[in-house]
């Protein structure tokens, strides 16, 4: 029969192991509602990342590695219901890289930092990743010219993931499931 500590952390596993489920299927949901929005950025690979809202959200809730699954599983799921190889490759670099970024300014700054601010971060560093996909991909670094122009969207989409987070992680603090959890304003 296992002891109560065993039980216990045995539930708490489960627990992340269902919160990283809900925050996954939200993220792919919200990539396809993303997918049918008319937003037109005129630049190539630059779109809303409203995805990202979970990313930051289980960020905050979460640990490091329970947050880096929730970012293979969204970038697997929406690549099978999406995409291409190529698609996959360039959503994997920008979330990986933003996923490092905001994972290192929260476990650094602590409450020094805004979830915006961290956002804001992640952001410019997923379009920083896909850049560097694209240049991979297609043997020249000229992509990168595209830079400027994605950093100023990175910011602007940072903004509004980061808005849009805050509600998020207001409202599932609410929630039993999520009770207790989470270090960062």
């Amino acid at each position: 029969m296992p002891s109560f500590r065993e039980s216990h952390v045995a539930a708490a596993g489960l627990k992340r192991i269902v919160a990283v489920a809900i925050f996954a299927a939200a993220a792919v949901v919200l990539g396809v509602m993303e997918s049918i929005i008319p937003v037109n950025f005129s630049v190539p690979g630059a779109k809303l990342g409203l995805a990202n809202i979970m990313v930051l959200t289980c960020l905050y809730f979460l640990r490091g590695r329970d947050t880096l699954l929730l970012v293979a599983l969204k970038t697997i799921l929406t690549a099978l219901v999406f995409g291409t190889f190529s698609s996959f490759l360039f959503s994997l670099f920008g979330s990986l890289f933003s996923f490092a970024v905001m994972y290192i300014l929260m476990a650094v700054s602590g409450k020094r930092l805004s979830l915006i601010g961290v956002s804001i971060a992640g952001g410019i560093a997923h379009n920083i990743g896909q850049l560097a996909a694209a240049g991979i991909v297609i043997r020249s670094s000229t992509v990168f010219y595209y830079l400027p122009v994605l950093l100023l969207t990175g910011v602007a989409t940072g903004i509004f993931v980061g808005i849009a987070a805050k509600y998020a992680i207001r409202a599932l603090s609410q929630i039993p499931l999520f009770e207790g959890w989470g270090e960062h304003d």
